[in-house]
């Protein structure tokens, strides 16, 4: 907690400058802002330059991007069946619903990739995170029995593997900012022109999801242990 606490918001506020003064300079210096690197990195002509951007970029690619969004679901794919998808397959599996989600699409207006994939996302990630916070820390008070996580017919094996508590919370948490996904999805450029109730809703999806999937969680759930 101490690590997390001192080292994300340090590093994520330098990122975020950093980001933000070369995109500025990039206006500056070329007369357009410029944020994607790759795109920066045409627009020099010193080779050594190039090559050492493309190697930041590669090793990016590596130890970041990979760890953050490969290994993660890699894992959820695999143990879905353990005996018949592998890690590596679990990886395959990823790259290629990656490939199909078609992330050029999402990529192509600033504003529809936040208005449209990173809230929509959020109130996902919001939902999942109140279920699962409330069950640790406040259902189970941060104890759990350690025999039963991997036994097939233990206190957590719900209904053949499925907490269906959990699953319809995630459902109604989420109900509410979905009209306004839906509007920010078929509006040009992702943001709506005079946002309704629900539209505002959405635009505060994570916050919105958290609450009520924690909450509801909390109702539905408080008998367990």
């Amino acid at each position: 907690m101490l690590g997390q606490a001192i080292g994300l918001p340090l590093t994520m506020t330098a990122f975020a400058f950093i980001g933000v003064a070369v995109t500025s300079a990039t206006l500056l210096i070329y007369g357009q802002a410029i944020p994607n690197p790759v795109d920066l990195m045409t627009r020099f002509d010193s080779v050594i330059v190039v090559l050492f951007a493309t190697a930041v970029i590669m090793a990016a690619q590596l130890t970041t991007n990979m760890a953050a969004n490969v290994v993660s679901p890699s894992n959820d794919f695999s143990n879905l069946n353990p005996r018949r998808i592998s890690y590596v397959t679990g990886g395959m599996i990823t790259a290629v619903i990656g490939i199909l989600m078609m992330p050029w699409k999402l990529m192509e207006s600033m504003s529809a990739y936040i208005f449209t994939w990173l809230i929509g996302y959020s109130g996902l990630m919001g939902a999942i995170a109140g279920i699962l916070i409330c069950d640790y820390w406040i259902i189970r008070k941060q104890r759990l029995d350690l025999a039963a996580l991997f036994d097939p017919r233990g206190r957590y094996s719900y209904s053949k593997g499925i907490n269906w508590k959990a699953v319809v919370v995630l459902v109604l948490a989420v109900a509410p900012v979905v009209p306004g996904f839906l509007r920010a999805a078929t509006t040009p450029g992702g943001q709506v022109p005079q946002p309704t109730f629900l539209d505002t809703l959405y635009i505060y999806a994570w916050f919105v999801t958290f609450a009520l999937g924690f909450f509801m969680y909390l109702a539905t759930a408080k008998g367990d242990k």
